[in-house]
């Protein structure tokens, strides 16, 4: 997916993303350091499923920690 760097404000940088030009507020520090306004970036959503599953039984682990904790 295509974005571009609209403007920076403060420690974010407006950058519109998509075709429908969908307004997200980045960190600067996630941004390459040579970007600029106009610059134009790929974007990449991937689901890593080894994550997801690392995610799921940490919170389980925490839900059944709560849950056996004696008030």
């Amino acid at each position: 997916m295509k974005a571009v760097i609209d403007r920076f404000v403060e420690e974010y940088a407006v950058v519109l993303v998509g075709d429908d030009e969908v307004k997200v507020d980045i960190p600067l520090k996630l941004l390459p350091k040579s970007a600029r306004e106009g610059s134009r970036l790929t974007v990449i959503f991937d689901v890593d499923d080894k994550g997801t599953q690392q995610q799921e039984e940490k919170i389980t682990k925490l839900l059944e920690k709560l849950k056996n904790k004696k008030i």
